[in-house]
């Protein structure tokens, strides 16, 4: 992500102007101890091993939705945590946070880097929360401003979340408009040329707001939230890998939930509405381990397993985009279309993007084809929804690999411009002269970070498959022969993966 200028520039050199940085530009490179093709080799073979004792331990599998967990209402700090005055605090500084940003993008000064916008959207709030929802849990289903606008206007007039929508939503669209919709967030993130100009920034945030309401108007807000919003839709499936779950006992209010929150035999797991309306005897708010919400693929469409594909496919092409075969692939479109160089830079990325996604798709696909031969009982069209989620911590691991630096250099302006998020020179909160740490991090960490993102992601994928197949499959044989689809997939990856992620950080050549 993060082929823009938002803050690259004051924390390189004392420049006015921002310039185009990746998420891995540090000004240095790491020379590895030893060649990159033996890293490469050492990873596969890591998840070759981990295939293997996972083979060997983890040999049958429980009903869907069968996991350790603890309720953490038992004690009085975790019922702080759910208590109606806290969430609604989170819903009016979330609220206060958008109008802000907002504001900042459209009067504040143009440059993004000294305009709260920018930081504000790409670091703090697309990365920040994709973490703080894999690894804490579904926060933004809490937070979200939108949602929490939207439903202000409904009690005054009514409705709220049990109101009847205009129309009904169709299942058969499943969620394809949040597919489209995240593909078009995914082109302004790597595409737009405009993405760190703040007036840009708040243009397109004020036209997702008025498609977003439209949405919820049309359709009901949670119909539109579970299908139709791309943000809702990303962040819940990062909060399936995470280690807490909001849950209702009584399985019956999902049925009248607009929502669809049933999960595995009909479960209430992570329905901020059904939790607000139960009583305090049928809530629970618990603790579990990670991945376990990804061990269930039933309920997942089609067009959910194509989001899934998208998300992946965007963080790859992304890291891709700094190699050296993007950039002859890049030179040899740039000289065959015509058009202005802006226009043909734009066609190429677009092209690279839409490419890509295609092949992940078709990949799957064929990958899915081989599982549901060797289970020897499924179509690939089932196959390919059930273990799609399977590739979630792929997708984290590939958003640790590439972003989580970003997060923390870039991330340290949120300290000096909530002091001044208009870039009037003022100083609010006593924090506009902080400059951030450059030295926070360097190529070494980010390179071991990486590895040690990738290889946990797919060992953890491999895992959550398993589980999957268990499931699935009728006999053990089929078992493991559909296994040997899965691991020749997560090796190559791993292996293409660990590769594009080097290209931008590292020296190969040998001991330094």
């Amino acid at each position: 992500m993060l082929r823009f200028a938002v803050i690259a520039a004051p924390l390189l050199a004392v420049t006015a102007v921002a310039t185009p940085a990746k998420a891995h530009g540090f000004g240095d490179r790491y020379d590895l101890p030893v060649p990159l093709s033996l890293w490469v080799a050492g990873a596969a073979i890591a998840v070759v091993l981990s295939f293997v004792v996972i083979g060997v331990f983890v040999r049958g599998a429980a009903p869907a939705g069968r996991y350790p967990r603890t309720n953490l209402l038992r004690w009085k700090a975790a019922r702080l945590l759910v208590h109606p005055r806290v969430w609604l605090g989170g819903q009016i500084v979330s609220i206060a946070l958008l109008v802000l940003i907002v504001a900042a993008g459209v009067v504040g000064t143009q440059n993004p880097v000294r305009n709260l916008a920018p930081t504000a959207i790409w670091v703090v709030w697309w990365v920040g929360f994709a973490y703080l929802s894999a690894l804490v849990g579904d926060v933004w289903k809490v937070v979200n401003p939108w949602s929490a606008l939207f439903a202000l206007v409904e009690r005054p007039t009514g409705g709220g979340s049990q109101a009847e929508p205009r129309v009904a939503y169709p299942r058969a669209l499943g969620a394809w408009p949040a597919v489209v919709l995240f593909g078009a967030f995914a082109w302004i993130e790597l595409v737009f040329d405009g993405r760190a100009i703040p007036a840009q920034l708040a243009l397109i945030t004020i036209g997702y707001s008025v498609t977003t309401w439209t949405g919820m108007a049309i359709f009901g807000r949670l119909a539109w939230l579970c299908h139709g919003d791309p943000f809702a839709v990303a962040f819940g499936l990062l909060a399936r890998f995470a280690p807490t779950e909001l849950r209702v006992t009584d399985a019956g209010r999902c049925r009248r939930c607009e929502g669809e929150c049933g999960g595995a035999e009909g479960e209430c797991v992570n329905c901020v509405e059904c939790f607000r309306r139960a009583p305090e005897a049928e809530r629970e708010l618990n603790l579990r381990p990670f991945a376990a919400g990804l061990v269930s693929g039933e309920g997942v469409s089609s067009s959910m397993a194509v989001f899934v594909l998208l998300f992946l496919a965007s963080v790859t092409f992304d890291g891709f985009m700094a190699t050296p075969p993007w950039s002859t692939i890049e030179s040899t479109l740039y000289a065959v279309i015509p058009g202005s160089p802006d226009l043909k830079l734009t066609a190429v990325a677009t092209a690279g993007l839409v490419g890509f996604a295609v092949l992940f798709v078709v990949g799957y696909r064929a990958c899915a084809g081989w599982i549901a031969v060797a289970a020897g009982q499924h179509s690939p069209s089932r196959i390919g929804r059930v273990f799609v989620l399977s590739l979630v911590p792929i997708a984290l691991a590939h958003h640790l690999a590439h972003y989580f630096t970003y997060l923390l250099i870039q991330g340290q302006r949120a300290i000096l411009l909530v002091s001044d998020p208009f870039g009037f020179g003022w100083n609010l909160f006593g924090t506009a002269g902080f400059r951030p740490d450059i030295g926070l991090v360097d190529a070494r960490f980010t390179w071991y970070t990486a590895v040690g993102a990738i290889v946990g992601g797919h060992i953890v994928a491999v895992y959550v498959s398993r589980v999957i197949a268990l499931r699935e499959c009728a006999d053990y044989r089929a078992v493991v022969r559909s296994q040997l689809a899965v691991l020749v997939l997560m090796v190559g990856y791993t292996t293409v993966s660990l590769w594009i992620i080097a290209q931008p950080i590292v020296e190969s050549r040998g001991a330094g």
